[in-house]
């Protein structure tokens, strides 16, 4: 059994910034975690900085066959950070795409401008990673947690993982990187959207959006011999495979959609600040969950 480890500040990060993901490599597969999880790995834009540095890192390192995404904690992802005390919209970042900064920007051209590289491109570059990707999710998956996981080959869930995007309370017709109607039936996401109810795991694998159910304390080890099971197949055949999926969902028109809708998704951007002075439409990250909770019954 070989291992390798390293804070994600070997990704090019400097060594004082906060690192937000961890990263290892055991027996060909590396395993990259959100690393928040007093923030139920709220994704901030230095997160998901790390995390492209880090599946970068995955795919060009010869002995990495897989990857697995989850996060360390309770919950996989909650979603985007609407407001915690890492919030980073405002701070000078790397970008990915050819798009100008959004540093200094007015109105709808500044979210506009960032999301077009942080989340839209950041999820499109992540689907087409050549190397076979896991994400093991417990508990919460939400709203941009969703992205996460749909960017991913396989879904595997703890017995007590939900998925829920309740963005339709904000004001939009869902998450940037609008994968929904591609993850389930279009009737099942339209009450996903409509409702923003918490879909627990075992109707996701009635629909097929979860691949596989294990109880919570089992998961990574389940999780770990799947990995190990694929990491026995060709490398080039693994590829192919994941090119071949990807081809036959842009034939279904899947790139075409998402570019709609993400462009709906910055008219309701540009309406909350008219209508409210907020991009998220008065919600912070406290108001969603608490409205979250009470919807589930919790508060």
């Amino acid at each position: 059994m070989t291992t390798k480890s390293a804070e994600s500040g070997a990704s090019g990060h400097s060594e004082s910034e906060p690192q937000f993901v961890t990263y290892e490599v055991r027996d060909q597969v590396a395993w990259i975690m959100l690393d928040r999880p007093d923030y139920a790995n709220t994704q901030n834009y230095r997160l998901l900085g790390q995390l492209d540095d880090l599946f970068k890192r995955a795919v060009e390192d010869a002995e990495v066959k897989v990857i697995v995404l989850g996060g360390n904690g309770k919950h996989f992802s909650s979603g985007h950070d609407l407001g915690t005390p890492d919030y980073d919209r405002t701070m000078l970042r790397n970008r990915r795409a050819l798009w100008y900064s959004h540093e200094g920007l007015e109105g709808a051209e500044a979210q506009y401008a960032l999301e077009q590289d942080v989340y839209l491109g950041f999820c499109r570059r992540w689907q087409e990673i050549p190397k076979p990707m896991i994400a093991m999710v417990q508990g919460a998956c939400v709203a941009g947690g969703l992205m996460l996981a749909w960017v991913c080959d396989l879904i595997v869930a703890s017995e007590d993982a939900f998925f829920q995007d309740p963005v339709v309370r904000m004001g939009f017709p869902g998450v940037e990187y609008f994968a929904h109607a591609f993850e389930l039936p279009p009737r099942v996401a339209r009450e996903l959207l409509l409702l923003g109810e918490r879909m627990p795991a075992e109707r996701a694998y009635q629909f097929g959006m979860v691949n596989r159910m294990f109880p919570r304390e089992t998961l990574r080890e389940e999780v770990g011999k799947m990995a190990a099971e694929i990491a026995t197949r060709p490398r080039f055949g693994l590829a192919l495979c994941k090119q071949a999926i990807n081809h036959v969902e842009e034939a279904r028109g899947k790139r075409t959609s998402m570019d709609a809708v993400f462009h709906m998704h910055h008219l309701a951007h540009a309406h909350n600040q008219i209508v409210s002075g907020s991009l998220s439409g008065g919600f912070d990250g406290k108001k969603m969950a608490s409205e979250n909770k009470k919807q589930a019954g919790e508060a």
